[in-house]
Formats: C-alpha cells, sequence, structure tokens
C-alpha cells in the first residue's frame, strides 16, 4: 500500500483508515485510487476486525477527483488505459471499487466527514455504512459541473438513502449542500461539531458486540436494496440459525445477564 492512505488498527479491532493528501485536500488522483483499494484489500484479509473509521487528514474529508484529471478531460484525454464499462473488480471497475468497496467489508465502516465532499469525495462517504458530519461540511453530487454523471457507484448507494426527485435534483444541479442540510435529507447519519470522535465512539461501541451477528447484520443489510422480501425472510432465518448458541452469541448472552463486559472468541466460519 502506498502513502496515501495509512491504516492504524487498536487493540480493540477497530481499523483507522486515513486518506493522506492534506495539501491537496485529500484528492482522488491514481494513486489515492491504489491506496484505497489497497487499503481495502489489506482490511478484507485483517483477521479480529471489529469495525472501521474512515477519515481525511487535513481540512477536508475528499475534495473528488484531482484537478489535473480534469484538466486532461479538458484536452480530450480520459487518463486511462482502459474503459470504464470493463467489470475489473466483480462488479465493479477500479473507481467504482473506491466507494463499493467499503460496502464491501464485512465490517461496519463509519465515515467522518469534514471541510468537503465533493463528487467522488462523496461517493466514497457515501460507501460507508454511517456518515458523522460536520455541520459546516459542504457536500455535492458535483459532476454535473464538469458534465459528468456520478460514476463511483454513486446512484446505486444514493438510491437507498434520497428519494427519487431529491436525487434527481441534486445530480442535475450540483447544488452545495451543508452538513445540516445533508442530514435533513439523508446524506448524513449524524451531525455534529466532532465527527471524528463521535464515529470513533460508535466503532468503539460496535467493537464490543457480537462479532458474528454484526457480520450478519451486514450481510442482510447489504441485502435490503435489491432482495425481495422472501429472499429477504428467508436469508434473515439463516443468519439467525447460525447465530443462535454459537459461541460468541453464547458469551454474549451470559455477558447480558451478568452485567459484565463480554469475551469473544474466535470468528464463525464465513457464511
Amino acid at each position: 500500500m502506498n502513502d496515501r492512505v495509512l491504516i492504524q488498527i487498536d487493540d480493540d479491532g477497530v481499523a483507522d483508515v486515513c486518506l493522506n493528501r492534506a495539501d491537496k485536500m485529500n484528492a482522488i488522483d491514481a494513486e489515492m485510487f491504489d491506496g484505497i483499494l489497497a487499503a481495502q484489500a489489506q482490511l478484507r484479509e485483517t483477521s479480529g476486525l471489529r469495525a472501521v473509521v474512515l477519515r481525511g487528514d487535513g481540512a477536508a474529508f475528499c475534495a473528488g477527483l484531482d484537478m489535473s484529471r480534469m484538466q486532461n478531460m479538458a484536452q480530450g484525454q480520459s487518463g486511462r488505459a482502459y474503459r470504464l464499462s470493463d467489470r475489473t473488480h466483480g462488479l465493479t471497475n477500479a473507481p467504482q471499487q473506491a466507494a463499493w468497496g467499503w460496502r464491501e467489508l464485512p465490517v461496519p465502516v463509519i465515515a467522518a466527514v469534514h471541510g468537503v465532499a465533493f463528487g467522488g469525495g462523496l461517493q466514497i462517504a457515501l460507501g460507508a455504512d454511517i456518515r458523522c458530519v460536520a455541520p459546516d461540511t459542504r457536500l455535492s453530487v458535483l459532476e454535473m459541473k464538469w458534465g459528468l454523471v456520478p460514476d463511483m457507484a454513486g446512484f446505486p448507494l444514493l438510491r437507498e438513502l434520497l428519494r427519487g426527485d431529491v436525487l434527481r435534483e441534486l445530480v442535475y444541479t450540483a447544488r452545495i449542500l451543508t452538513g445540516e442540510q445533508a442530514l435533513t435529507l439523508g446524506l448524513a447519519t449524524w451531525v455534529g461539531a466532532d465527527p471524528l470522535a463521535h464515529a470513533r465512539e460508535l466503532a468503539r461501541q460496535i467493537a464490543r458486540s457480537n462479532p458474528d451477528a454484526v457480520r450478519a447484520a451486514k450481510r442482510l443489510l447489504n441485502q435490503t436494496a435489491d432482495a425481495n422480501s422472501a429472499e429477504l425472510l428467508q436469508n434473515e432465518s439463516i443468519e439467525q440459525d447460525r447465530l443462535v448458541g454459537s459461541p460468541n452469541q453464547r458469551e454474549a448472552a451470559r455477558a447480558g445477564l451478568e452485567k459484565r463486559a463480554p469475551a469473544f472468541g474466535d470468528l464463525l466460519p464465513d457464511a
């Protein structure tokens, strides 16, 4: 992994993932894309992972695509050696995976958003399960300003958060929202003065829960946008059958009855 993205994992299994290009407001260049994908790959293989906090260093979460890429486009150069329609990461291409890949991690991801989250930067935040946002943050589905459409998994991620006409208005106009407005519309989960502290507290709270149940819940939640009711009903029963009576579930129940902190063991085998 390059130095565009830094990872630290604490003793509770909470990963701090930092976009590390503060001098450019963490704008996304080729190295940032590579760093994000490498970070996601590392986290997928990290044993004992319980939750992820995703943040940006410096004055902003992420200002979107690096301006040099826009300059290339203005001159008719894509700067890419591949077509975006090529699927390189399962369902996605590489830029889409930079946002969608957070959704595919087995544990919850909490984005702490401050400064700006424009265009691709907003879509990276949308890939998180939860977004904690400072009230003066500026957020925008900005692509229309550059004659483009959101293409970093923006549409599948936005459709579960926004009413259809609101989504259309934000896409068509590239309107800039404050953190408070984002909360009202549904783009933000929580708004307050210290989104990073709140995100870290949420992550620690999640880390204290049965890790098997947390991962099962994320698998089910990831299906809610596309699965029909019959599939969801079946799958929630399958997940619950795996959990009931498993070692970590029994420990969670014992700890609750005994009013103490649980001591969880190894995870169940992959579902």
